[in-house]
């Protein structure tokens, strides 16, 4: 059973739904607006505990000195080689595991699709000793291939569960009917399946963009120094040893938050309709 919409209730509700809609934005937005406004806020406001009054000035200088001052380019810079590299991997993976899931009938098909499925509910947490003991056995530690290759492990598994009931939603009688024609099982996946799933590629890309992007505790378990540390961790490490550079701090959280924000936007029509392919079926 579905809610009401808001234009069939009583009025007092819909005067309701429209004070209380903005209030929770703006509580929702409070935080984000607090680090925005303390990112332009001069650091001496911050040693006389203005915090959340007026700056004395608009200090936008803190973005120019927080590349000045700090590694924040190579911050930057590790988590695009980190996150390109993990975002093609993991979406090429699930492409060919979720087609091979969805379109072939063998066998315990359905148990190795548990599997994957299942290490989605595995608490990461508890991964933390034997993931770094690993990546120290294995010389891969605070390297940028070893963080790329845990997160495409670890993202496979959600991607596949994608990618799988995506392909099983398309029509099925179109590989039947390549197949009746003699087409290669990989022209099929490569010039029937691929074009088709445009969408999904665009919307599973832009998911693991920003799950990668914004990471912080792999970053910080499996990276030491700035020389591989993503952006995430690197923001942990402007803060000085007796002052909190809030402010540099701030600009670099706003500075971090821009390539997903603007890889949204530039690929949000396919994203939304990659999500919302089939859901009018």
């Amino acid at each position: 059973m579905f809610p009401r919409p808001i234009e069939q209730t009583a009025p007092a509700v819909q005067w309701m739904y429209k004070i209380a809609l903005p209030a929770a934005l703006v509580l929702w937005l409070l935080p984000l607006i607090g680090v925005a406004a303390t990112s332009v806020r001069p650091a001496s406001d911050l040693a006389q505990g203005n915090y959340f009054g007026m700056p004395s000035y608009l200090a936008f200088e803190n973005y120019a000195d927080v590349f000045r001052n700090t590694p924040m380019g190579k911050y930057i810079l590790n988590s695009f080689i980190v996150t390109i590299p993990t975002v093609i991997g993991a979406v090429a993976l699930s492409l060919m595991t979720g087609f091979a899931l969805a379109v072939y009938r063998f066998r315990g098909n359905l148990i190795l699709f548990f599997m994957f499925v299942a290490g989605n509910f595995v608490p990461f947490q508890i991964l933390m000793v034997p993931v770094r003991d690993l990546t120290l056995s294995l010389g891969m530690y605070n390297s940028y291939h070893g963080l790329a290759l845990f997160h495409i492990a670890f993202q496979t598994g959600f991607c596949t569960l994608f990618m799988r009931n995506f392909i099983k939603a398309l029509p099925y009688e179109l590989i039947e009917a390549a197949r009746v024609e003699g087409v290669a099982e990989w022209r099929i996946f490569w010039f029937i399946v691929l074009p088709l799933m445009r969408p999904a590629i665009a919307a599973l890309s832009v998911l693991v963009f920003t799950f990668i992007w914004n990471d912080f505790f792999w970053a910080t378990v499996l990276t030491s120094s700035p020389e591989a540390q993503p952006i995430t961790a690197g923001l942990s490490s402007l803060n000085g040893q007796w002052v909190a550079a809030w402010h540099l701090v701030s600009a670099g959280s706003i500075l971090a938050a821009l390539p997903p924000v603007l890889m949204f936007f530039l690929m949000q029509k396919h994203f939304i309709a990659g999500l919302t392919l089939g859901a009018v079926k």
